[in-house]
């Protein structure tokens, strides 16, 4: 008896969706074509608009994020305060853990506001696409993956190594 062949076919990635999708879609129209990688070509309006649009969506969801965070946060404060009865040590370690883990999410959504808000301040002053450091184009793939980069490679791998 002859077993069936059974194709095994790669699950494809979910679709992405939302404001990171359109700032990479937007990015991608923007970014030169291979032949002028040198000369970086000056965005379309509409492509300046497709990304401004994106990352002004991008903008309102992590402040949206923010705002729900924060309220999370004040909800588990006062639960705190209000329930430290009997709390031995351990309890009251593992409340002040949480709440330096709380500060420290909404720490880093705070720096994504600030880095899409200085994006969205670039593209306005025709600085968008290129490092401020070398004033070379940014790749569009580097873009394309972070819409609010500002650094090309060769200059956020220096950043790093110091």
């Amino acid at each position: 008896m002859k077993k069936a062949a059974v194709k095994k076919t790669a699950a494809k990635p979910a679709a992405e969706t939302g404001a990171k999708a359109a700032a990479k879609k937007a990015a991608r129209k923007a970014a030169p074509a291979a032949e002028e990688r040198d000369t970086h070509r000056p965005r379309t309006e509409s492509e300046e608009a497709e990304l401004r649009a994106a990352l002004k969506e991008r903008l309102d969801e992590l402040v949206a994020e923010q705002a729900r965070y924060t309220d999370s946060i004040a909800v588990a404060q006062r639960e705190r305060l209000s329930d430290t009865a009997g709390d031995d040590q351990i309890d009251s370690g593992s409340k002040t853990v949480e709440h330096e883990h709380e500060v420290a999410v909404a720490g880093a959504i705070s720096e994504r506001i600030r880095q899409v808000s200085h994006a969205l301040e670039r593209l306005d002053e025709g600085e968008y696409g290129f490092c401020e450091k070398c004033g070379k184009p940014i790749p569009a793939a580097r873009l394309a993956a972070f819409p609010s980069a500002t650094l090309c490679v060769s200059c956020k791998q220096l950043e790093e190594r110091r």
